[in-house]
């Protein structure tokens, strides 16, 4: 079991509520902390250690010209995900960043988006044992029809936090 910092702390807390309010309340939370993933409408429905489920609705408000998600939507699901599951493991002593972001879009979305990101035992030890590092989050995309319009890869990293 990895250690707890405030955001794993936070998760924890809200994801044991019941599941009718769970992902609702860790949408508001996070919603507001993270302004642009709550303007956005990303819903939370799973957040843990290992993985982060993150989805949003083809709004309007999101839309492109045809009617579908929006590229930098898609961007925003798949950052969220990864972000947030890689946070959950980050010591509270450290700063998470982005250090990379590769997107293909390779395929035409159809309705609602979803994005899970991973990570394994692995990975979390590094994470927490190392002072400065950086791991390639596994994460898929898929739309209301179970396809996979966007491939992405996403590198996160940590360092000490300045003083």
């Amino acid at each position: 079991m990895s250690k707890k910092n405030r955001l794993n702390t936070v998760a924890t807390k809200l994801q044991n509520l019941p599941d009718f309010i769970s992902g609702y309340a860790m949408s508001k939370i996070f919603g507001h902390t993270i302004k642009y993933a709550g303007h956005s409408g990303v819903r939370f429905e799973k957040l843990t250690e290992h993985e982060c489920i993150v989805s949003i609705h083809n709004k309007k408000k999101i839309q492109n010209h045809i009617g579908g998600v929006h590229a930098i939507a898609m961007a925003l699901i798949t950052e969220t995900a990864t972000g947030f599951v890689f946070g959950m493991s980050v010591p509270d002593d450290k700063l998470p960043l982005i250090k990379s972001i590769k997107i293909d879009y390779v395929k035409r979305s159809t309705g609602d988006m979803r994005a899970v990101a991973k990570l394994s035992d692995e990975q979390i030890k590094l994470i927490q044992s190392q002072e400065r590092g950086e791991i390639v989050v596994e994460v898929t995309i898929t739309d209301e029809a179970n396809v996979e319009p966007i491939k992405a890869e996403m590198t996160w990293a940590w360092t000490s936090k300045k003083r």
